[in-house]
């Protein structure tokens, strides 16, 4: 009976670890600044990224600089990299793919909730970054690049190597939610959608069937801020 215990101890250990799930209406909390404290999430993706949009809500009162979504390839860290540089009413946000960067400026209540779309389209190179269902000035970035597949996609912290290699003064710490990522460039009114909540059926990831690695100090709780 005891080793019967240990067994279904050991499995549910693992269920709640490495889990596919529908995350709708809850978040993951980041509840301090580690360089350990994060979650893995594992996409269906068996090709390279001609186009993407990326979208999801998060909540922090960090002041410093920190990153909310990492995306690394076997041979690049930032290969595709969503990060905060600058908090405050004047945000400043960074969208890194192919180790290349542009930089789009918001203006936005602080400390507040947040939702956010990123798009990128190899063709033209042209880049989207979204505040709140609020279009930024588009840029240009990578024109004929392929992000590339097989990645480690990471929330939490930033990774300066193939899933790994953590630094505290990077990581998050708040709450983040109703993440979302699609194979193609999102028109206006389906992001618009997904920041009112109704997106999509996403192909690469989805938070209503999500494939996902918890390491360390994350704790999943109700979405209170919507």
């Amino acid at each position: 009976m005891n080793k019967l215990l240990f067994w279904v101890v050991v499995l549910t250990s693992l269920l709640e670890a490495f889990a596919q799930t529908d995350l709708s209406r809850k978040v993951f909390v980041f509840p301090r600044e580690s360089a350990t404290d994060h979650v893995n999430l594992i996409p269906s993706l068996e090709k390279p990224l001609q186009n993407f949009t990326l979208c999801f809500r998060a909540y922090s009162d960090l002041s410093r600089s920190h990153t909310l979504f990492s995306y690394s390839s076997q041979d690049k860290d930032n290969e595709l990299l969503v990060y905060k540089e600058k908090t405050g009413e004047n945000s400043l946000y960074s969208l890194n793919i192919g180790r290349n960067e542009v930089v789009f400026k918001s203006t936005e209540k602080f400390p507040a909730p947040v939702h956010i779309c990123a798009s990128w389209e190899s063709s033209s190179g042209i880049a989207e970054f979204w505040i709140n269902g609020t279009p930024l000035v588009k840029k240009g970035l990578r024109r004929g690049y392929s992000v590339e597949a097989n990645p480690k996609i990471v929330l939490g912290q930033e990774q300066d190597s193939y899933g790994g290699k953590f630094d505290r003064s990077q990581s998050f710490v708040g709450e983040i939610g109703d993440l979302y990522m699609w194979d193609s460039v999102l028109p206006p009114e389906e992001i618009l959608s997904a920041y009112h909540g109704a997106p999509l059926p996403a192909n690469i990831l989805d938070w209503r069937a999500l494939n996902y690695e918890i390491k360390g100090y994350v704790i999943i709780k109700p979405l209170v801020w919507v």
